[in-house]
């Protein structure tokens, strides 16, 4: 199967195309390393402009005065002159109906070409976009990525790119690729949940994991309990980093005699893959019913992370054992199942073992593959 994978914002193509390669499929990867995050792909459709000093802070001064973002622009530009290459695909899947970031209506105008020079159009729903944070707007959940705003509506420029999914161009955009592609396939339960009965969506099809490429080590807790947490500035408060880090903080103060703590900031993919190494502890988003891509490494690597784990999940995966520690979003929940684990080691182990098995179980990127393949090659409409 020749097979197209249009965006990447968390890894989740990267590692399918692992899968499918070895499966012996020809798959072409399309995206812009999505900023600091520099995920490869075979065709790289970044902006330039933005990763030069000068070039980029006349582009911040154009959008200022004039509303226009050229680096936006400048990718869809880089987009068009590739589109004689994308064509002729059995499959294409985007990786949200907002792909490259780039205006609606010129994503519209570079999906329209798609469409009509490949076969069948499938969208992953592992993001956010028009339906899921109208959802999450609606209170769908008891806690969601907008919790921090509804709490605190002073917070209204932190979520300015959430909501700019509710905006009407972002409507006509999602309005158009619910008309034209084939399926829907969510990735976890936070957008499992939002997208139930809805039309011409498919059974969840939970996130690879390249457990080849990603070693179990079982933990050794013989000195201070490592702990780690990765900020991400973009999306500070919507992974609960305002809740977390003050939980940091106590906990350094209370027990800087039994616990490391390590904190990284907008790294690069490999470096902050690095970093968390040596933890045994790694603490992910608050506001999740389960794992994001990250949390999901963590585990595959036999950490015991906390994070969303909650009773949707469990129940989901008809779960025996703990596999994640659920945190709610409060500072005295996550504080309080800290010093649990400071005072369980062996669960933490424990709880680390049991995280491998399941990813081994559930994520194995192979078979994950193999589900994208199944539903790929089913019916011409769903």
């Amino acid at each position: 199967m020749k097979i197209l994978l249009l965006g990447e914002y968390s890894r989740l193509h990267n590692t399918l195309k692992e899968a499918l390669v070895l499966l012996g499929h020809e798959v072409v990867l399309v995206g812009t390393g999505d900023s600091f995050k520099q995920f490869p792909s075979d065709f790289d459709v970044s902006s330039r402009l933005e990763k030069k000093w000068f070039s980029k802070k006349i582009g911040v001064l154009i959008y200022k005065l004039f509303s226009y973002n050229i680096f936006a622009k400048e990718v869809y530009f880089n987009l068009k002159k590739l589109l004689p290459v994308l064509r002729n695909f059995d499959v294409v899947q985007l990786i949200n109906e907002d792909s490259f970031g780039i205006d609606s209506l010129d994503e519209i105008n570079f999906y329209k070409i798609i469409f009509k020079q490949n076969n069948k159009v499938f969208l992953s729903a592992c993001g956010e976009d028009f339906h899921t944070i109208n959802f999450y707007k609606q209170n769908g959940m008891r806690y969601s990525i907008l919790t921090p705003f509804e709490q605190n509506p002073s917070l209204k420029n932190e979520f300015l790119y959430s909501f700019k999914y509710l905006k009407d161009d972002y409507k006509v955009l999602h309005d158009y690729l619910m008309r034209k592609i084939v399926g829907i396939i969510p990735s976890d339960m936070d957008y499992h949940i939002p997208y139930l009965g809805f039309p011409k969506v498919v059974p969840m099809i939970p996130n690879p994991i390249n457990i080849d490429n990603i070693k179990y080590n079982p933990l050794d807790i013989s000195g201070k309990i490592v702990i780690f947490f990765g900020i991400n500035l973009l999306s500070y408060y919507k992974k609960g980093s305002h809740i977390i880090l003050n939980v940091l903080d106590r906990i350094n103060n209370d027990f800087s005699d039994k616990v490391e703590i390590i904190l990284a900031q907008n790294l690069p993919y490999d470096e902050y893959m690095e970093k968390y190494n040596e933890a045994h502890i790694f603490i992910d988003q608050l506001y999740s019913y389960d794992q994001g891509f990250n949390a999901l490494e963590a585990m595959a690597r036999g950490k015991c992370v906390l994070t969303g784990a909650e009773t949707e999940f469990e129940d989901y995966y008809k779960l025996q054992k703990q596999v994640a520690v659920n945190v709610l979003p409060n500072e005295n929940d996550l504080y309080q199942k800290i010093i649990d684990l400071i005072q369980q080691p062996e669960l933490i182990k424990t709880i680390g073992s049991n995280a491998r098995y399941f990813i081994e179980k559930h994520h194995d990127y192979k078979k994950v593959a193999q589900q994208y393949l199944q539903i790929w090659g089913g019916n011409s409409a769903i």
